[in-house]
C-alpha cells in the first residue's frame, strides 16, 4: 500500500491535484479541505489510500493518517465505497464523523449527498464499534492552516467542491453567497464548506 506522498504539487483541479514524485505525476482524488492546502509549485506531504478495482488504481489522498483511517474504516460499512467515503469527509472532520455515529446523529449523516435516513441508520449500526470516540483537540497538522492566497480564493474552493459532490453549479453559487459572512470573518475553506453543505441541505 502506498501510505504517503511526497513532491511538488504539479496542478489542482476540482476533486483532485497531481503530485510529482521522482519525476511521476501522481494523480490523487481528495476532498476540498484538502485541496484547498495544497499549492501548485509547492512541496506538500498527503496521506493516501490505495483502492484497488478491476478496471482502475485510484490513490486518494488526505491531509494527515487520522482522515485516511476513517476513509478506511466506513468503507466497511454496507453501500458505502470510496466515492461516498470521500464525500462523508468532505461533508464532516472525522471528529464529526465519529460524533455523528456515537449519538446515533442520523441527521448529521444525512447532510452527506447519497446518504439517505435508511443508508445513515445502517452506517450508526454498523461503525458504531468501528470509529472509537472522537480524539482530543491537538495541534492542527503541518499544512493544516489555509495561507492568505488560499483564503482569498475561498470561492472557487466552495463551489467547485459542492459541485464535484453533485450539487449544480447554480445551487454552489448561491451557498457560497451564503456563506459570505462567515468568509470575512476569516473562517478556512473547509468550514466554509460545511456550512454550504448545511446550508443546501435545509434548502
Amino acid at each position: 500500500m502506498i501510505a504517503f506522498l511526497t513532491g511538488r504539487v504539479a496542478a489542482r483541479g476540482i476533486g483532485s491535484a497531481v503530485i510529482e514524485v521522482g519525476g511521476v505525476g501522481m494523480t490523487v482524488q481528495c476532498t476540498p479541505a484538502t485541496l484547498a492546502r495544497l499549492h501548485i509549485g509547492e512541496q506538500a506531504t498527503v496521506a493516501t489510500s490505495l483502492v484497488v478495482r478491476e478496471e482502475s488504481l485510484t490513490l486518494f489522498g488526505f491531509g494527515d493518517d487520522d482522515e485516511r483511517d476513517v476513509f478506511e474504516r466506513v468503507q466497511t460499512a454496507s453501500g458505502v465505497g470510496p466515492r461516498l467515503a470521500l464525500a462523508m469527509l468532505s461533508v464532516h472532520t472525522p471528529d464529526s464523523l465519529r460524533r455523528a455515529v456515537a449519538a446515533e446523529d442520523t441527521g448529521a449523516l444525512t447532510q452527506v449527498p447519497g446518504i439517505g435516513k435508511k443508508g445513515a441508520q445502517r452506517i450508526v449500526l454498523e461503525l458504531k464499534d468501528k470509529l472509537g470516540a472522537p480524539l482530543d483537540p491537538g495541534p492542527a497538522p503541518i499544512g493544516a492552516a489555509v495561507s492568505a492566497p488560499a483564503a482569498l480564493a475561498w470561492r472557487p474552493q466552495v463551489v467547485s467542491g459542492l459541485v464535484n459532490l453533485g450539487w449544480t453549479a447554480r445551487d454552489a453559487e448561491a451557498a457560497a453567497d451564503a456563506v459570505a459572512t462567515d468568509a470575512e470573518e476569516g473562517a478556512d475553506v473547509a468550514v466554509l464548506l460545511r456550512s454550504a453543505l448545511r446550508k443546501l441541505s435545509r434548502a
